[in-house]
């Protein structure tokens, strides 16, 4: 039996060591490991890649989360705007900064975050609102930013999943305050293990994270000598340069990741799946592709007996998970009923078309009898 997996990383990792192998070996054997040239360069290359002015990378994406809420100064009495269908790590990092998440429901159709959800959910206490470009794709941020300005609010960009995605021509990252990144190895450009990063165009919001993930010391004071209270959270040699390696073929990647989902599309058709809808003007970089499905437990066991790896993003909305329910106060029936239904395909950028075809042939088999999604 051919089996698919979920995703393969290998492939990615072979492709980008000849052209990383000199510097990453010459840094490993000689002994530098925190900071340098290596590091400076991939902040500089990822920062111009976003449409940005700075990047500071970080040990992971959800200490990029963190840091930003506490270098943009909120905490104990604010509220930030968190749609309800993210990964835990968004609504967790406003709890740890002090502050309170209020979820907001999202699009049946793109299930990400809207103009009129997110002006639903403000009330006088909010200060921010992070917009979660989920699955890979943007949402309306011209919209967004318009519903944020009015409010006096500010947006921050969860970006986690979406390295090189786009709203109307303008790249992740280039919108908000702030952007997080993630370069988990399964993001589309993953590290050789954690790393994270934050991107502005703020010179002034670029130091003061840079200070807080260095234990609170600014730039020219002594060793010793510290600011404020920070914490220690920063990029590693190693994985910035695994990273400018990938850095440098995240964009055939990509579309290599666009094809994969259009040939989904094209024949998921008439299936019984209902697929996630994608704006006109956003450009999808499908770090998940994504179906809703009825009676997904069955669906997923069967294509499991058939070699077919898949995965759940999300089972349980965030207001639901037991840690964050004294912060719910309403329902978020789109999230809610999206939780049950969710199903992630096999998608990455060596994937082949015949391993597209076997996801597609075993998905239509199993979804046989079942019936589909309810409009």
């Amino acid at each position: 039996m051919t089996r698919v997996p979920f995703t393969d990383l290998a492939p990615m990792a072979s492709e980008v060591w000849a052209s990383i192998e000199q510097d990453y070996l010459a840094s490993l054997l000689g002994g530098r490991y925190i900071g340098g040239l290596a590091v400076a360069a991939f902040e500089r290359d990822w920062a111009a890649y976003c449409g940005a002015d700075f990047a500071v990378g970080v040990a992971n994406g959800t200490d990029a989360l963190e840091l930003t809420l506490m270098a943009l100064g909120i905490g104990p009495g604010d509220e930030v705007i968190v749609p309800a269908n993210t990964f835990i790590a968004t609504a967790a990092a406003v709890v740890r900064a002090g502050a309170v998440p209020r979820f907001a429901d999202v699009s049946d159709d793109t299930l990400l975050i809207t103009p009129q959800t997110l002006t639903e959910a403000i009330t006088p206490r909010t200060r921010a609102v992070m917009v979660v470009h989920l699955f890979g794709q943007v949402p309306d941020m011209t919209a967004l930013l318009a519903v944020a300005d009015e409010a006096g609010i500010a947006l921050i960009e969860d970006a986690a999943q979406a390295h090189g995605a786009e709203w109307d021509g303008r790249r992740a990252g280039s919108f908000g305050e702030a952007a997080c990144f993630s370069f988990y190895p399964g993001k589309n450009m993953g590290a050789f293990g954690d790393a994270g990063a934050v991107v502005t165009s703020r010179p002034d919001l670029a130091d003061r994270v840079r200070v807080l993930a260095n234990h609170g010391r600014s730039r020219g004071t002594a060793h010793y000598e510290h600011d404020c209270l920070g914490t220690n959270s920063r990029l590693d040699t190693l994985q910035a340069i695994a990273l400018s390696g990938k850095l440098a073929r995240i964009d055939a990647w990509t579309q290599r990741r666009i094809a994969v989902a259009d040939r989904y599309r094209a024949q998921l058709g008439g299936t019984g799946v209902k697929l996630t809808g994608v704006a006109p003007s956003a450009r999808h970089v499908y770090h998940l592709f994504v179906v809703r499905v009825a009676d997904r437990g069955g669906v997923r066991e069967e294509l499991g007996r058939r070699g077919i790896e898949t995965g759940v993003h999300y089972p349980l909305p965030c207001h639901l998970q037991p840690p964050l329910r004294r912060f719910a106060n309403r329902s978020l029936p789109v999230a809610e009923r999206a939780a049950g239904e969710l199903l992630s395909l096999p998608i990455f950028p060596h994937q082949t078309d015949g391993q597209v075809d076997l996801v597609c042939e075993a998905l239509a088999t199993a979804l046989r009898g079942r019936g589909g999604i309810r409009p």
